[in-house]
């Protein structure tokens, strides 16, 4: 009998779910606006403040893990645990969990990615740096297509090996989110 997901090691994660890069496919839109109605079919939506598309799905210049990343951004006096049960209905799993933070995804299976795969983060309204990074990342492709090239160099070094892949982009990415902090400081308020 083959072991389920939460059995297995992260080493065997990363194996069965390896970092993959592909050109920028339309569709990544279309199935974040068709998630987003799901969500809101079962949100209480009093309660939200944005849902957003966010990561380099949402930018259509770049090479991206075709994985839709969605940030949902709640009001401060919203229970974050209620959200997450609620998600959690919809067949998201939740990976990570902090007082004020959670992260789940859906399209995981013991026989790799399915076709449509999700990136779920749940966060109190104002930490949303990603909207930031992402708008940066749309108004100058010069800088989208530094990005894209930091990603393709680091894709076969650490394919096997997600948390080494995004931290080798976290100081491009910390670098541009508090230049677009500045730019954008009115946007989203």
């Amino acid at each position: 009998m083959r072991k389920q997901l939460e059995e297995m090691t992260l080493e065997e994660l990363w194996e069965l779910f390896p970092i993959v890069l592909t050109v920028h496919r339309e569709c990544w839109k279309d199935w974040f606006k068709e998630e987003e109605c799901r969500l809101t079919g079962v949100l209480p939506m009093q309660n939200i403040v944005r849902i957003s598309h966010i990561g380099s799905t949402a930018v259509s210049t770049i090479y991206a893990k075709p994985i839709v990343d969605i940030l949902i951004e709640i009001m401060n006096d919203c229970s974050i645990k209620e959200i997450k049960k609620l998600i959690e209905s919809m067949g998201y799993v939740c990976m990570s969990e902090s007082s004020s933070r959670i992260s789940l995804n859906k399209g995981y299976t013991i026989d790799g990615f399915e076709e449509r795969v999700f990136h779920l983060h749940i966060r109190y309204a104002g930490d949303n740096d990603e909207l930031f990074f992402r708008d940066y990342l749309i108004d100058n492709t010069s800088v989208a297509k530094e990005y894209e090239e930091l990603k393709l160099n680091l894709w076969k070094k650490y394919e096997h090996n997600r948390d080494a892949y995004t931290d080798s982009k976290s100081d491009f990415i910390k670098e541009f989110t508090e230049k677009a902090k500045v730019l954008y400081s009115n946007r989203y308020i």
